[in-house]
């Protein structure tokens, strides 16, 4: 049983350097220890200020005088022209150095082993500045120097060989209870035959001087909630339900998810979506509970916290279900059977691809893949969940990420250099393991400099597809969001049943300017340079034509950009 998580580096003198990501469960094939150093040594080097493990071996030979007495013997004249021309290529040496040409003469480890990983694919929600500043480091073998399409194109051949849809399978009902005994216990099987979206009662236990979202970890966590709870806390009281001398307060879960991508269009679709009279959104815009918040990741960079329990990530329905009580409420006496219309939408873009968190906590892993993912959980309390997704170019897709991510030095040539240094590790990967074993390999995601796996729907999309039926997903591209906002709103409506809007309504939805667009710093930067991509079309196109094939929908290859 192998582990695809684990990394693999040596450094040998004479310039002996490889990487890869290996699998647990034994030496790699290709493991070699250096006969030198035999793996022990190591020198702490800085360069830039960055920390590096260098294996340096420094050879020192002494020269004989004999030539002094001939140097001596020059004129004064000579001898300073002698001089000045040291200097000047003393001078041109180390300006070529500073320049960044030393990078070529470095070698430098991508990979980053601490606790968990910082990069951004744990926080598509969070403001970019809150981030953790991730430092650009030098490119391995000088691929992404020489930008040499050709060697590159042997690293994407390599990979493309490799390529292999597998089925997924699936977790026994049985297996899910165990990993989450508490969330089991909390969601009932069945909910309110009247309500569109999964609700139900249950008994507040509480005292009239108690807050209910005294412990929600989400306020403890962020105060740009806090002001969100103020409002949630003040509403609570006039929504409790008295039966049998007792309280109970309405618990909802959404009704349908938006669940990715990041960086395709999910923020303006949940922008105008929320104008719709019968639609109400959690509390928060982007819990990321079912990826992140429920194995108590806040951010990464700061270890693991207290997992955030089902209690949490129901409170951010409350308001939603306030409206719901008021509106079952008014039809028990005159119409008990009426169906509320009101359905409730969460929009974590991390839902349909982020699974990074399962290396921690699941350790029951068959050949690297993981044993559970979210749509398995979600499924297993809601079997008939609406789901929407929003795709984009790949290739674009990967450049607003790194636009919108990447907090210094951006550049087209510094997003080419990550590129390649990122196809490089994710061979190395499937060199040994399979492709659904290194798409959710967290140790890989962190260490590749841009979030290469996001872009490959079609992986994801046919992991879903083990679990729910074709039927629940509306697939939206961005392009076709952004040239007729009109026609794509419509088909959301049609696709949650969702009654037509007034043409006030209707205007103020589509006519509205788009959200979250590229920030005029980044437009500035201009597009990425055409052999970059070039190089991602390779990459991507045989995922983008499985994805077209399974949507039945030659769009979906983005063969014209």
């Amino acid at each position: 049983m192998r582990h695809c998580i684990n990394s693999c580096i040596q450094l040998c003198p004479k310039d002996t350097y490889t990487q890869q990501i290996g699998c647990q469960g034994g030496p790699h094939p290709k493991h070699q220890v250096c006969p030198t150093c035999k793996g022990e040594n190591k020198i702490l080097f800085r360069v830039d200020s960055k920390q590096m493990n260098l294996l340096a071996v420094l050879e020192v030979r002494t020269e004989g005088n004999e030539n002094w007495p001939g140097f001596l013997r020059f004129k004064k004249g000579k001898r300073c022209s002698l001089v000045f021309g040291l200097i000047i290529m003393t001078l041109v040496m180390v300006s070529y150095i500073l320049s960044g040409a030393h990078q070529e003469l470095l070698i430098s480890s991508p990979f980053h082993y601490e606790g968990f990983p910082s990069n951004p694919s744990m926080m598509d929600s969070e403001n970019p500045s809150d981030t953790k500043e991730h430092h650009y480091q030098p490119s391995i073998s000088n691929i992404s120097y020489a930008k040499d399409y050709p060697s590159i194109r042997v690293i994407i051949r390599s990979i493309t060989a490799r390529i292999e849809f597998t089925t997924r399978q699936l977790p026994d009902l049985q297996d899910l209870k165990r990993q989450e005994l508490h969330m089991f216990s909390v969601i009932p099987h069945k909910f309110l035959p009247n309500s569109r979206s999964p609700c139900w009662y249950e008994e507040f236990s509480g005292r009239n001087t108690t807050d209910p979202y005294l412990t929600n970890s989400y306020v403890l966590y962020s105060r740009r909630f806090r002001s969100t709870f103020d409002a949630l806390r003040r509403a609570f009281w006039g929504h409790l339900r008295l039966a049998r001398g007792k309280r109970f307060r309405l618990r909802c879960l959404p009704h349908f998810y938006i669940i990715g991508q990041p960086k395709c269009g999910t923020t303006d679709l949940y922008d105008r979506l929320r104008l719709h009279p019968d639609v109400q959104f959690s509390a928060i815009k982007e819990p990321h509970w079912w990826t992140r918040k429920r194995f108590g990741i806040v951010r990464l960079r700061d270890g693991l916290r207290d997992r955030y329990p089902v209690e949490d990530y129901l409170d951010l329905f409350d308001l939603a279900a306030h409206q719901i009580h008021q509106g079952l409420q008014a039809a028990s006496a005159k119409e008990p059977n009426k169906m509320n219309k009101i359905i409730i939408g969460e929009a974590s873009a991390s839902t349909m691809w982020d699974n990074n968190a399962w290396t921690f906590f699941y350790d029951n892993s068959t050949d690297g893949e993981p044993p559970f993912l979210t749509q398995d959980f979600i499924h297993a309390f809601q079997p008939e969940a609406k789901l929407i997704v929003m795709l984009r170019d790949p290739v674009e897709r990967l450049y607003s990420d790194y636009l919108y991510f990447a907090s210094s030095n951006k550049s087209a040539d510094d997003f080419h250099d990550k590129v390649a240094e990122a196809l490089q590790l994710f061979e190395n990967c499937m060199l040994d393991c399979s492709l659904r074993a290194c798409v959710y390999n967290n140790t890989l995601n962190n260490a590749m400099p841009v979030r290469l796996q996001v872009g490959l729907y079609a992986v994801y999309l046919l992991d879903w597809l083990t679990v729910f039926k074709k039927e629940q997903f509306l697939i939206l591209r961005l392009e076709d969001h952004a040239s007729n906002v009109k026609d794509t709103m419509h088909k959301v409506f049609q696709f949650l049943n969702l009654g037509p809007l007034s043409a006030k309504q209707e205007a103020l939805m589509t006519k509205s300017p788009a959200s979250n667009a590229r920030r005029p710093e980044d437009r500035n930067l201009g597009p990425m340079w055409p052999v970059t991509q070039k190089i991602l079309r390779d990459f991507y196109g045989p995922f983008n034509t499985r994805l077209a094939q399974v949507l039945n929908d030659e769009a979906f290859a983005w063969k014209t950009p």
